[in-house]
């Protein structure tokens, strides 16, 4: 039995099963404008959209002055950063720059031949992208190139994340985290204000021609619209929850890049030890279930070989014989092995007993009674067979032994 079984990983993007096929190679992805785009890129985009629109449009004209210049300023700083910084970020080719100096860059990359090299990279050669590259390039299999200084695939920019675009990505993420949490500071002082004193936050002119607190005006000054009261707060109740999950997220990803840069490491190689660690737990787990079971083996044959042990220990006195002689050691066994058919056929019939003595322990002494006297029949048979071969002696009047003549020496 194989204990030391362990899934190997694909090194590079496969379709077949044998190690001796030939592995089509995809078509190289430039940056994260390349088609097909990612759902969660598609996602990403329409949130920033929301929020924009949302923020700039509905809720920051209602702050009064100055806040809302303040708020013009600060939330305008943060989205169009976020907003240049994630155009770079996709833009930007990571790949290795030997890899970008090729002229069929945009061209399908040669066939991978898993019979002849066991990795895509070896000896820092990639056989996909038949190049030189450097100790830290890593062949990433959904962009299908050689990445400068990988950190990880990104699949929110649909792009991978390296050396010649990490800061960009690094600013995006700091630019959306500071945008997102102006959207909910102004959201929760509107939702607040609303209840406490609504006049602060109607101090447009196009306010003054309406009367109420009951209708709202949004997209102003350019295009002011008409709503309720329940619809403001409905929008703003649905923006702050998405903004929530937005900014832990986000956060999340924050400290764990920090906690990278106090590490000194990249994504991948945290991935990479991680596994490595959990590699090595599984195999600590297998080297003991193996070992454990040749003793439990061992433990289970010794108990079955010793089970009838406790029922002679339970049982009187005159049941316990000593192993010196072959004799006693078949009369323990058969013992032994009737008091265990008699116990089974004991309990079978425990049901239909209701007195106070215990039939079992009756059945059980006769059956010991008739093995006892088995083994005194034995031990005549042999002392009259000892006799016969012994000297005749006989006895005297006076209680002395006087060994007899043997009739055949005369």
């Amino acid at each position: 039995m194989n204990c030391f079984g362990r899934r190997f990983r694909r090194t590079a993007p496969a379709h077949g099963s044998s190690k001796s096929e030939l592995v089509p190679s995809k078509t190289p992805r430039i940056n994260g404008w390349s088609w097909p785009p990612q759902p969660l890129q598609v996602v990403g985009w329409l949130v920033y959209i929301y929020l924009a629109v949302i923020t700039f449009g509905i809720y920051i004209p209602l702050l009064p002055w100055p806040w809302n210049g303040v708020s013009y300023a600060i939330s305008g700083i943060s989205f169009l950063l976020h907003f240049f910084t994630n155009i770079a970020t996709v833009t930007i080719d990571p790949a290795d720059a030997s890899v970008r100096a090729k002229k069929n860059y945009s061209t399908p990359l040669p066939l991978f031949d898993r019979a002849k090299h066991a990795h895509i990279i070896q000896d820092l050669h990639c056989y996909l992208c038949d190049v030189k590259v450097g100790p830290k390039v890593k062949h990433c299999g959904v962009c299908n190139k050689c990445v400068e200084g990988f950190d990880h695939h990104c699949k929110w920019l649909n792009t991978c994340v390296g050396q010649r675009n990490y800061w960009w990505f690094f600013v995006a993420l700091i630019s959306a985290i500071l945008a997102i949490f102006m959207v909910i500071v102004v959201i929760l002082f509107i939702f607040v204000q609303h209840y406490l004193d609504p006049n602060i936050l109607r101090t447009a002119p196009q306010f003054e021609t309406m009367q109420g607190n009951t209708t709202w005006l949004v997209f102003l000054p350019l295009a002011p619209i008409k709503t309720s009261s329940a619809g403001l707060l409905t929008l703003a109740f649905i923006t702050v929850m998405l903004s929530t999950v937005c900014l832990l997220l986000l956060c999340h990803l924050l400290g764990f890049h920090l906690y990278l840069f106090y590490k000194g490491i990249s994504t991948y190689d945290y991935v990479k030890k991680r596994r490595q660690k959990e590699g090595r737990k599984r195999d600590t787990e297998a080297k003991n279930s193996c070992s454990s079971k040749p003793h439990s083996s061992n433990q289970k044959s010794q108990e079955e070989s010793n089970n009838c042990e406790p029922t002679l220990s339970q049982s009187p006195s005159f049941f316990r014989f000593s192993n010196k002689n072959p004799l006693s050691s078949r009369l323990s066994d058969s013992i032994c092995a009737e008091l265990e058919n008699f116990k089974k056929s004991a309990e079978k019939q425990n049901s239909f007993n209701y007195g106070t003595e215990n039939p079992t322990k009756n059945e059980t002494s006769s059956i010991s009674m008739s093995v006892i006297n088995s083994q005194k029949v034995d031990n005549n048979e042999e002392d009259q067979g000892t006799s016969e071969k012994s000297t005749p002696v006989t006895r005297n009047a006076l209680g002395s032994s006087v060994m007899a003549r043997d009739p055949t020496s005369q």
